[in-house]
């Protein structure tokens, strides 16, 4: 299994437990008045499980386990799989932090980060489809 696919499926193994833990704090939160720091972690908690763990797991099987693109790039350009590994989780983290930032206190500063976020992830979008498009093929 290559580096890359290995450091995919680990960090959404973290994000999976992560996501699972935050939606316990919102849930608890909430049931129980308990007053928490949460406001904002409900897109946050969606995120983590859909971005951080589902998606990445996805990435790093497809990185993997698709057909080959070349004897010589066998996987396309291992350097776009790691920029979108890193765009991808540059902009989830800086999602993680400015999402509640913003609902705590609506600043245009904590706006402007999760744009910053969500266009991060939107590129590592598109290293993702430019690396894996042309290993989509008939056999």
């Amino acid at each position: 299994m290559p580096l890359l696919t290995r450091t995919f499926l680990k960090a959404s193994l973290l994000y999976f437990v992560a996501g699972l833990l935050t939606g316990l704090l919102v849930s608890a939160d909430s049931a129980f008045d308990l007053d928490l720091p949460v406001s904002g972690l409900l897109p946050v908690y969606f995120h983590m499980l859909m971005v951080g763990w589902v998606t990445q797991l996805i990435l790093g099987v497809v990185f993997w386990m698709f057909p080959k693109y070349s004897r010589e790039k066998p996987r396309g350009s291992e350097a776009l799989g790691w920029a979108t590994f890193w765009l991808l989780n540059a902009g989830l983290l800086l999602r993680i932090v400015s999402e509640p930032l913003l609902s705590r206190e609506p600043q245009l500063l904590w706006g402007w980060l999760l744009v910053l976020s969500s266009l991060l992830q939107w590129l590592a979008g598109l290293a993702f489809l430019a690396n894996t498009w042309g290993r989509i093929k008939e056999k």
